[in-house]
């Protein structure tokens, strides 16, 4: 399969104080990092593209590194991620599901025993189109406090023959959770879902 042919690489951070409510004593913290990449695909159907999961791995894995870096490089304080993609209008929505094993996988290498399954989601659109790529806890997907979503975009990306790639992290739950629900205090972990 084609070398993964990177244009550029973003990382965005948030500190968020509150939204609307009291100011929290610690910010709620959440960052994602999108890397525009060449999508070898685009332009033609191509019916075996499983390979380029492989390829995409080493990507994956630096990219979750140096988030978690980027949030401060403590893997116990992630407890929400997501990840996503948007494919170039030359590629197809299934160039963009080749992002979930390299993309989930490296969040979970990165961030050690988590068991809850990554959202995602994915997208065809062109320059300066915007992701709003979910969040889920990093345990147990029905903790209520920590669905979430962070809308990520590239202004001039993804061209007609890219893909923008993201992974989010976050530490903590929404800044004014309080909807009930499983609390991240009683997960069992047995089955990444409570």
């Amino acid at each position: 399969m084609p070398e993964v042919k990177i244009r550029k690489r973003l990382l965005i951070l948030e500190d968020i104080f509150h939204e609307g409510g009291p100011v929290a004593a610690a910010p709620h913290k959440r960052g994602a990092i999108a890397s525009v990449i060449e999508n070898p695909f685009a332009g033609r159907y191509v019916e075996d593209i499983v390979g380029f999961m492989d390829d995409l791995k080493p990507l994956g894995v630096a990219m979750a590194k140096d988030l978690l870096a980027a949030l401060g490089g403590e893997a116990a304080a992630v407890d929400g991620y997501g990840k996503g993609a948007i494919v170039g209008a030359a590629g197809e929505l299934e160039h963009g599901a080749l992002w979930h094993v390299p993309g989930g996988y490296a969040m979970r290498e990165a961030l050690g025993d988590t068991r809850a399954i990554v959202p995602s989601t994915k997208k065809v659109g062109g320059p300066g189109t915007r992701l709003d790529v979910p969040v889920t806890h990093v345990n147990a997907s029905y903790v209520r406090s920590h669905f979430d979503a962070m809308e990520v975009g590239v202004p001039d990306g993804p061209k007609a023959d890219e893909m923008v790639v993201v992974l989010v992290m976050s530490c903590g739950p929404r800044i004014h959770a309080r909807v009930g629900g499983l609390a991240a205090g009683d997960i069992k972990g047995e089955d990444g879902l409570r």
